[in-house]
């Protein structure tokens, strides 16, 4: 039989040849148990570490999970500060206070990994455009005002000092950092968020669909200022998972660099944006300096400038900041003389003077650049298919290589669009439960796991890692996820799908030809969704089904999305290890990106008052499960997260293929000469990888 362009004796000889490559390249072990969960550390309901069986003890290339430390207790503190030569020589010309006066009362305090760092250096790496803004994103989310620590299991401060939790669970305080400046000088304050709140969130055409995170159970909270370095999140019912909410990738918590272009993130510096608001300057005024600046009205003006990566004048609280913007060849960020933080001897970070990202067109260029030595330290998009090819060159290019399995339940998710209103006919069978269960019965997965991940990945439903107090239980890793044509057949000819063309493809029940399913695959990111398309559409024809495969630019594709005009979208579900924290890519949930019904998540959002009801009951239940839940606590919220994930496999609303692996953000080359690396990191979307390792206490040996 030939599957997929190769037949099984093929693969299984294939397979055979990948193993003894990789057990000569050093990393048998660690494709030999391919089968093991993929991470060691994962939060429990009482907020411990939890050791999971590791993919791979043996291997070296898969190091003991380790990171900084950042102090809290302020008898610690370090009582004087130092700063990099370049900002030293721009406070004796004048042109900068001293550090003294840079840094907030309590700086943030970081204990380096290996030890006290030193200033210098350009950090070399590659982006694949204007749509991989998260390249620089992850590298800067310390402007977000909490965060996780390394193991990704306790909340820390990060541009907030503290936080509380009310005993009744409805109020969450936040406490800044008295004299923190924004990256021009002007002192950042409670007024910032105050802004964010009432104009920008509060204004129905900056903000006509309202994060679902800022109510709980269907009613909205509010913002209110204490006084210039304390906020408070007040709400109508308990809502103790909001402080997760504050550390996560979420909305309201990611900050601004992730979350700003779409006005989200919390805060925004009112000092700037007040030159450009309507309220302030009136709506005439706003729009005129709009159309000057090349934008059709006020609203699009002020999204560009709150792009911390298009807009190089923008106040940011990043470590580095934009110089040189995302759509040119190279993307630049030079350090920020008024960043919050220092190392334990009092040198304000970070100590790298700038990131360089330069252009390449794909993968296999960036791929390329590392292998020859030309990257300092990237993950992002390296290829686990060439972990042979990295290790043969390690030597010759300088660099060592590390693996950071990952937490999401897959790498590569087809993601039905629930709400499609482009083709009636194709709406009606992805609102069949039988047609999806018939699909994903109709993917080899093993053969993707042999192709694209060197068999280390973990096929199967895209639910969380087996330790997980979120895993549903092992049967649902399988459950409609096993390759099995003969029943996916039988279910489209039971459904009706019953009449086929001469090439023994299904045609529409309109009578209007061979029914065609166009799926979307993302160029330029983590492993080749196109290619892992193409493959599934040549075994998706075994069964009678036609697969378009479109592959596009990263930011041509989502924009695509939130059109509603994609079929099925290709893309990791990460988040999926805690959908709490990043829910976007499991349930249509969050308007500002939606792969699975743009419309449904704008219902969701609005409660009710814009896009459209789903009616998949699943899908109904599910979201309501989910609203519920946020007004919880960590133990209640667990069996309800494992019902979710029930109620998404049985009734495939999305397809899983093969995850748990390092393929997406996992593959990790380092250069020699940097320092303060660890051997191995959180590789999860809520630690935002690899910002958990502190990359502002990176360094050059030499």
């Amino acid at each position: 039989m030939r599957t997929g362009g190769c037949t099984m004796v093929e693969r299984s000889e294939e397979h055979l040849t990948r193993r003894q490559t990789l057990a000569g390249a050093g990393i048998g072990a660690f494709a030999a148990v391919a089968g093991e969960p993929a991470i060691t550390a994962l939060m429990s309901l009482d907020g411990s570490v939890v050791e999971a069986s590791p993919l791979s003890p043996q291997s070296a290339l898969v190091g003991p999970l380790e990171g900084p430390t950042v102090i809290t207790d302020k008898s610690q503190y370090p009582t004087s500060f130092s700063e990099a030569p370049s900002l030293a020589d721009l406070v004796k010309s004048g042109a900068l206070p001293p550090v003294e006066q840079r840094l907030p009362k309590n700086p943030m305090v970081i204990k380096p990994l290996q030890g006290v760092g030193k200033y210098g250096g350009t950090w070399r790496r590659a982006f694949t455009g204007p749509g991989d803004g998260e390249n620089g994103n992850r590298i800067c989310s310390t402007d977000k005002p909490l965060f996780w620590d390394f193991t990704g299991t306790k909340v820390m401060p990060c541009h907030a000092e503290g936080y509380d939790l009310s005993a009744d669970g409805k109020t969450i305080t936040l406490s800044l950092r008295e004299g923190h400046r924004w990256s021009d000088g002007e002192p950042f304050t409670a007024d910032d968020y105050m802004f964010w709140f009432n104009e920008v969130f509060s204004n129905k055409e900056l903000m006509p669909s309202q994060t679902p995170e800022m109510s709980v159970n269907g009613k909205q909270g509010k913002m209110v200022k204490v006084n210039d370095y304390t906020i408070q999140w007040v709400f109508p019912e308990p809502y103790p998972l909001f402080v997760d909410i504050l550390a996560g990738s979420t909305a309201l918590g990611a900050g601004q660099a992730t979350r700003g272009d779409e006005l989200n993130g919390s805060f925004m510096p009112a000092h700037y944006f007040k030159k450009f608001h309507p309220t302030f300057i009136g709506a005439d005024e706003a729009t005129k300096i709009a159309k000057e600046a090349g934008y059709d009205n006020w609203v699009l003006h002020i999204k560009f400038l709150n792009t911390w990566r298009l807009n190089p004048d923008l106040p940011v609280l990043t470590p580095w900041r934009t110089t040189s913007p995302i759509n040119t060849p190279q993307w630049v960020m030079e350090r920020n003389p008024y960043y919050y933080s220092v190392d334990t001897a009092g040198n304000q970070l970070p100590y790298l003077d700038k990131i360089v990202m330069t252009l390449a067109e794909n993968l296999e260029i960036a791929n390329l650049r590392a292998i020859a030595g030309e990257i300092d330290l990237q993950s992002r998009h390296m290829d686990i298919a060439k972990i042979p090819v990295f290790l043969e060159n390690a030597a010759r290019g300088g660099y060592h290589l590390q693996l950071d399995p990952g937490s999401y339940g897959s790498d590569a998710t087809f993601h039905f669009n629930h709400s499609f209103d482009g083709d009636a006919e194709v709406l009606k069978w992805f609102k069949n439960v039988d047609f999806r269960r018939a699909l994903s019965l109709g993917i080899e997965r093993e053969q993707l796991n042999e192709t694209f991940w060197l068999g280390v990945g973990t096929p199967g439903a895209p639910i969380p890692e087996d330790a997980s107090p979120y895993f549903p239980g092992a049967e649902w890793r399988s459950k409609w996820h096993a390759h099995d044509p003969k029943q996916a057949n039988a279910l489209l000819d039971k459904i009706g799908l019953t009449q086929k063309d001469a090439d023994g493809y299904r045609l529409r029940s309109d009578g209007k030809g061979r029914l065609r399913i166009e799926v979307t695959a993302v160029l330029g990111s983590f492993i080749d969704f196109a290619r892992i398309c193409e493959i599934v559409a040549q075994q998706w024809k075994v069964i009678g089904i036609q697969a378009d495969v479109l592959a596009q630019e990263r930011s041509l594709a989502f924009n695509r999305a939130l059109a509603n005009e994609t079929q099925i979208m290709v893309w990791a579900n990460d988040g999926s290890e805690n959908l709490f924290l990043f829910p976007r890519h499991a349930l249509p949930v969050d308007p500002a990106q939606c792969f699975m019904g743009i419309n449904i998540a704008k219902w969701y959002a609005s409660g009710g008052k814009q896009g459209t009801e789903p009616t998949d009951p699943a899908i109904r239940k599910a979201l309501e499960i989910f609203r519920s839940a946020a007004s919880k606590y960590a133990d209640e919220r667990a069996g309800m997260v494992q019902e979710i994930w029930k109620l998404l496999v049985d009734n495939v609303v999305s397809i899983g293929t093969v995850g748990l692996s390092p393929a997406v953000m996992g593959v990790r080359v380092i250069k020699n000469s940097l320092g303060n690396v660890p051997a191995r990191q959180m590789n999860a979307q809520h630690c935002r990888t690899p910002c958990t390792s502190m990359p502002t206490t990176f360094y050059y040996t030499a």
